[in-house]
């Protein structure tokens, strides 16, 4: 790392990063307990599982963007010396420090399904989707200010991940077009060649 710089992921990218394995283990996990009848039966179940699908997609999206908020309006234009993560890495340090939790609320959610079908994969779910909004709506506000989001690495929590926890002091910002993530966190697509 050149010196004076510091090490910056995107905090869209971080966000986004357990959206797709809670979605995906969410979904395999509901389907897989609804071969199983339960105790409460697959109707009452699957309501359940709507309902907590929808209370977790609102919370999750919802929570701590205050804080994002404050984080954004002050954030500094990152320097030359800086150095910017790309997105596969960011997503992969992601993955592997979350595996173990996202392995164990699988298995939970499997064997709950015992007792009410369904209903902890659709919970999962909606974690995954509320992540997804979350990310979007962190996009959106970078395409209102013209500006990608990073966070110092070191800031970031052991397993690479909550970048608007209190040992984050400030954000960093760029360009609209700096890194290999568009805004929101996603893949950027490559124009056509003509």
């Amino acid at each position: 790392m050149a010196r004076g710089g510091q090490g910056l992921v995107r905090v869209a990218v971080v966000v986004r990063a357990g959206a797709a394995p809670l979605w995906w283990l969410g979904v395999f996990a509901a389907g897989i307990g609804a071969l199983v009848p339960g105790l409460t039966g697959r109707r009452i179940g699957f309501l359940a599982g709507a309902a907590l699908f929808i209370v977790a997609t609102a919370v999750v999206a919802c929570v701590r963007r205050r804080r994002y908020t404050a984080l954004a309006r002050s954030a500094a234009r990152a320097g030359k010396h800086d150095v910017l993560q790309d997105r596969a890495v960011t997503v992969r340090n992601w993955r592997r420090g979350h595996r173990w939790w996202l392995l164990l609320a699988f298995v939970a959610a499997l064997g709950s399904a015992f007792a009410v079908p369904a209903a902890a994969g659709l919970l999962m779910a909606g974690c995954g989707a509320g992540l997804w909004l979350k990310s979007a709506w962190i996009g959106r506000r970078e395409q209102a200010e013209n500006a990608l989001l990073w966070v110092r690495v070191d800031w970031l929590a052991r397993n690479a991940g909550r970048p608007a926890s209190k040992t984050v002091k400030a954000y960093r910002s760029t360009g609209i077009a700096a890194g290999d993530a568009a805004p929101g966190g996603a893949r950027r697509k490559t124009p056509a060649l003509v």
